[in-house]
């Protein structure tokens, strides 16, 4: 089975960490001094945020499989998108060792594909991390898109 995945960049974690787990009523299930994440069943969700980058916002979004056939299937799904895949054997991020798949959609939005093998004590040992990016994530292409229905700073005005 599935379970969605967002990794969202912050600047203060453990501000972060009490909002959070305000909003999911639960507590992380891993804390590390610049991660945090949530393993979420309903939504059934792996929610991460780390403060490793200046950029805050939507690090990458993807897919957590429990298999490596469920890996496999994800893989080819992303093939039929036609857009470059990054596979990454034994990779090293997020405290976990994972095998992964990772491509870019046509926003710039990295999407990960991934089967996690272990955890690890550090964040990253398997690649250069670009300072853009808080994780193991091809770096993105930025295409800055007006919020449609985000709350509006002047409350006079809206969006939607």
């Amino acid at each position: 089975m599935k379970r969605m995945h967002v990794h969202v960049r912050v600047a203060d974690l453990a501000h972060n960490i009490r909002f959070y787990s305000a909003l999911f009523n639960a507590e992380p299930t891993v804390v590390k001094s610049d991660y945090a994440k949530w393993m979420l069943e309903d939504p059934r969700i792996n929610f991460a945020i780390s403060s490793r980058s200046n950029a805050i916002g939507v690090d990458h979004l993807g897919f957590q499989v429990e298999t490596e056939e469920e890996l496999e299937e994800m893989n080819e799904r992303l093939a039929k998108a036609d857009l470059p895949i990054e596979t990454q054997v034994d990779a090293a991020c997020c405290y976990a060792k994972s095998n992964k798949h990772w491509t870019i959609d046509p926003q710039g939005i990295a999407w990960e594909s991934y089967h996690t093998l272990d955890s690890i004590p550090v964040f990253s040992e398997s690649r250069e991390e670009p300072a853009e990016t808080a994780c193991c994530a091809p770096a993105p292409t930025i295409i800055p898109v007006a919020a449609c229905c985000a709350p509006a700073k002047d409350k006079s005005s809206s969006g939607c």
